[in-house]
């Protein structure tokens, strides 16, 4: 096993919230490691949108052009390894074990590790998520427009139907539950029965419904559950909002002293669920950043 050695801050997490993260900490010549176990949430993303100068840009470009920013600091270290636990020390500090047994001291630790999306049991859904098959209309929904559009489930669909409204050529809501959503705009669809498969047909999603019927549209919406994909808050005991998410401050803050948390994995008390967005998550860990540096300079007094 190494050796362990002190840092002033792990970033753990490899997404946008985590590279900004290490960049801040960077430009103050403060010593960082970033963690980065090559999972993120949108992997599965062909194309990141509505980030003013990378609209357009894959994520794994993206990331690419990050990293390389990001070796022209000498106190950022970028180390392709999982962190498997994060435990308080005594008298201050955290130790950081990875999955090959390696250890970190640091003083501080931003969360950046994000979400782990739960998709409704459809049989053939996962396979086009983040491609014919989205969450967020900013992101994707333009790649529709001007064609039949379809939103999975009841529950989101008054607020999605709304919004892609002016995009859609139409609109078809497939309640997937039970019952009917109630609040449609006048002229949206409302498909008959369950859906039992989605499969892909060229550039469209094919919903086959529970009596053999087909819908086709082309992107389906849906609102995933999602939970943490980290075990961090529930190693440290952090507080959590009712949605699941890391309850933090203005400046990203923890209820733990020295743990900051960014991205889609954390959000003020006030909101209801995460900000979802490249662009949220980035301004998300540069405020975590900062808060994790405020914390090394009051300790330092």
């Amino acid at each position: 096993m190494d050796t362990p050695h002190a840092i002033d801050v792990a970033v753990i997490g490899g997404g946008p919230a985590g590279l900004q993260a290490a960049l801040t900490i960077g430009r103050v010549h403060r010593r960082a490691t970033l963690f980065d176990d090559g999972r993120y949430r949108n992997a599965t993303v062909a194309h990141m949108h509505n980030v003013v100068t990378h609209d357009g840009t894959p994520p794994a470009e993206f990331r690419a052009t990050a990293r390389a920013q990001l070796a022209a600091y000498a106190t950022v270290d970028v180390r392709e390894e999982r962190v498997e636990t994060v435990a308080p020390l005594d008298g201050g500090g955290f130790l950081l074990t990875g999955g090959s047994g390696h250890e970190v001291v640091a003083a501080a630790v931003v969360l950046a590790t994000g979400l782990r999306d739960e998709l409704p049991g459809i049989e053939g859904l996962d396979a086009l998520w983040g491609d014919l098959v989205a969450a967020c209309p900013f992101c994707h929904g333009h790649e529709a427009a001007g064609r039949r559009v379809g939103i999975l489930g009841s529950a989101a669909a008054p607020h999605l139907s709304r919004i892609l409204g002016p995009v859609a050529g139409s609109l078809v809501v497939l309640p997937h539950e039970d019952e009917a959503p109630d609040g449609l705009p006048d002229g949206v669809a409302v498909a008959p029965g369950r859906v039992e498969r989605a499969h892909r047909d060229g550039d469209e999603v094919v919903l086959t419904l529970a009596d053999g019927r087909e819908e086709r549209v082309a992107a389906l919406f849906v609102a995933p559950r999602f939970t943490q994909s980290a075990p961090f808050a529930a190693q440290l005991g952090l507080e959590l909002n009712p949605s699941g998410c890391i309850r933090v401050d203005e400046l990203g803050r923890t209820s733990v002293a020295g743990v900051s948390a960014g991205g889609d994995l954390a959000h003020q008390a006030a909101l209801p669920m995460p900000m979802v967005s490249v662009v949220q998550a980035m301004a998300g860990g540069q405020l975590a950043a900062s808060g994790a540096l405020m914390g090394l300079l009051s300790a330092a007094h």
